[in-house]
This record gives C-alpha cells, sequence and structure tokens, in this order.
C-alpha cells in the first residue's frame, strides 16, 4: 500500500490519492463512492479504500457527485414564521440531522408568511437546482400551496394542502387530547374541564379527543366546563378565574386540560391568587411543552409534547426518499404521536 506522504501536497485529497494509498484502481474507489461496490468490489478491498479515504481526510466532491447524479445534494426549507417560533428549533433540526446523514444540506428561506415572498423563495430554490423542499408552518392549518411547489419533490410539515395535492406530516391532535384526559382520568378525576383554544384545527382536534377519551369513561363535560378563550397567558387566566373563583371545591372541577402550555400558566397563576393548591386540590395538564417554559412554572407542568423533531426528521425522510427513488410519494397524511411529558402538576383526585 502506498505511503500517506505520496498524497498531494496542496489542496484537499482526491479519490486518486485514495486509490494509491489503498493500492487500488481510480474506478474501484469510485465504485464505494458512488453506491456501486456491491458486487463489484470484496467487503476487504472495499474497506480497504475507506481506512484509506479515512486517513487522508477524503470526502468525496459533492458538485462533482451531484453533477452525475444529476443532483445537488441540498434540499430547500420554506417556513411561514416558524424560524421566529419557540418550537422551531426542534423541526429544523430534525430535517437538517437527518438530511446531514444522507449527505445533503438543508437550506431554509423564512417568508415571514408573506405569500409572495413564499412564491419567489420557492422560484429561487428552484433555479438553484435543490432535489426537493419541505414547507414548514408555525402552527397546524391548512395552506395554500406556494406556486412551483409540484415541479420538485415535496413535503409540507405541520399543515395542510388547501388542496390535498402534496403529502404532509401533522402531529396527531385527536390522539393527543385523549393522552392528556388519560393523564387526568388515570388519577381518578371525573370533574374534569378543558380552557383555551379557538376553532382552528389544534383546538378542534384537542377537544374531540379529550372528550373521546371522556365518553369512553361515561363521563360528558358540561358546556360551561369548555372555556374558549384562546392560547395566551391571559385567557388562561380569565378562563380559570371563570370556572373556580367563588366556586365551592365539590362543584368546581379537579382537573383541567389547556389547550397550550401558555394557558396552563395562565391557570396556575389564577390557581395560586384564589388559593387552589396544584395538584392537591387541582390537576393542570398543559399542551406543547413550550421549551423554557413547562419546566419552570410552579409548579413544573406535565404536558402533551408536539413532536416538532419528529416532523422535521419524518418530513425530510419521505422527501428523500422520494428523491432517491425518483417516485413522488402519495399525497397522503402521515399522524405523529404527541408524546407526555410528566412533571409535577398532576395528581390523584382529592377525596370530597
Amino acid at each position: 500500500m502506498a505511503r500517506a506522504e505520496d498524497q498531494h501536497t496542496t489542496g484537499r485529497p482526491t479519490s486518486r490519492d485514495v486509490a494509491r494509498l489503498a493500492g487500488v484502481s481510480h474506478t474501484a474507489v469510485s465504485f464505494v463512492f458512488n453506491g456501486r461496490a456491491e458486487g463489484n468490489l470484496s467487503p476487504a478491498t472495499q474497506e480497504r479504500i475507506r481506512q484509506a479515504a479515512a486517513q487522508l481526510g477524503y470526502r468525496p466532491d459533492p458538485v462533482a457527485r451531484g453533477l452525475r447524479r444529476r443532483r445537488t445534494a441540498v434540499i430547500g426549507l420554506v417556513t411561514d414564521e416558524i424560524a421566529s417560533s419557540p418550537f422551531a428549533g426542534r423541526l429544523l433540526r430534525g430535517a437538517m440531522e437527518t438530511a446531514w446523514d444522507q449527505e445533503h444540506l438543508v437550506l431554509t428561506v423564512d417568508s415571514g408568511g408573506d405569500p409572495a415572498k413564499e412564491d419567489a423563495a420557492v422560484a429561487e430554490l428552484l433555479d438553484r437546482r435543490v432535489d426537493g423542499i419541505i414547507y414548514a408552518a408555525m402552527s397546524l392549518r391548512r395552506v395554500r400551496v406556494p406556486e412551483g411547489l409540484h415541479r420538485t419533490h415535496s413535503v409540507l410539515a405541520n399543515c395542510l394542502p388547501e388542496d390535498d395535492s402534496l403529502p404532509a406530516v401533522i402531529p396527531a391532535e385527536r390522539a393527543g387530547g385523549r393522552t392528556a384526559a388519560r393523564l387526568l382520568l388515570d388519577q381518578g378525576h371525573r370533574r374534569v374541564a378543558h380552557i383555551g383554544g379557538m376553532t382552528d384545527i389544534a383546538s378542534v382536534e384537542r377537544l374531540r379527543g379529550f372528550r373521546d377519551a371522556l365518553r369512553a369513561e361515561g363521563i360528558t363535560v358540561p358546556k360551561e366546563w369548555v372555556v374558549r378563550v384562546g392560547g395566551e397567558i391571559s385567557g388562561g387566566y380569565q378562563g380559570a378565574l371563570r370556572l373556580l373563583e367563588g366556586v365551592a371545591p365539590d362543584r368546581r372541577p379537579t382537573g383541567v386540560f389547556c389547550y397550550n402550555d401558555r394557558v396552563a400558566a395562565g391557570v396556575l397563576h389564577a390557581a395560586t391568587r384564589l388559593g387552589i393548591a396544584v395538584p392537591g386540590d387541582l390537576s393542570v395538564v398543559g399542551y406543547d411543552d413550550q421549551e423554557h417554559m413547562a419546566a419552570f412554572l410552579a409548579p413544573p407542568l406535565t404536558s402533551v409534547a408536539l413532536p416538532h423533531r419528529a416532523m422535521g426528521e419524518a418530513a425530510a425522510r419521505l422527501l428523500l426518499d422520494a428523491i432517491d427513488t425518483g417516485r413522488t410519494p402519495a399525497a397522503t397524511t402521515r399522524r405523529l404521536a404527541c408524546p407526555v411529558v410528566s412533571r409535577a402538576s398532576v395528581g390523584p383526585a382529592p377525596t370530597r
């Protein structure tokens, strides 16, 4: 085997340097790094080539390889306002790390929710010949598909296409609502309420799942115990006062499922003001597992987490599979489980 010192002394090591060090032909090296080694080279030869490449610090030239494959090894990620949302990092990291594992880079463009900018961003990415595009939204909703997405492999993350024309990866919100209910039911709670949300998809699906689980136990939530107050701390505070203030302990809810963690923070604040102990007198379940919030409330909040990282991973994997096979994925919706993050805001139902 040639010595490492025999490689070119200037610039990055080349495949010919690897061939020289491994004592094989240049073609053999090309087979290994273009996925054609099986059936052409013995395992021992493949390993010798990989060891030589590692010794030299050789990496295949992605531009040259992309030209051969008519690919660029870059995928685009167009977002509405996700780059400024508290959950953005998780989704972006999931997509980027999955792409990196498949030797792809991710080029991200934040449109700020402007349809014209979205169309321009997609057009620019297409001009740069990206291999495919992920479109991601800050909150679960139906979206207008930006112009140009149908001209390449495309997948939606955390949103649904208005025309049902593209595959999408979203949270299993209804199942998440059932999970939240089970957290309370399993602790013996039967008087339960729901605070927060409006008429968006997530609000409707979470409440539907919550009612599913209660109905299975023969429990109906009184109409006045479903308090629609949006998704902010102030709404949670006002909604909790409406439900709890001046109500005898045996007539009020012992458990509350909140639309999100911000609403739950308002509920906890109201409970403190009213002298209601959490979780001794009232158990509270949040939703989203919001970073830098849920774990730092008093008490730390038990929450149903949105699978943002998993959505990024799944969307990237679906897109990369389509790029690799050349087949357009079916325009179906994949729903990902929302896991529980247990902390200290849920306890047994009070005995009274």
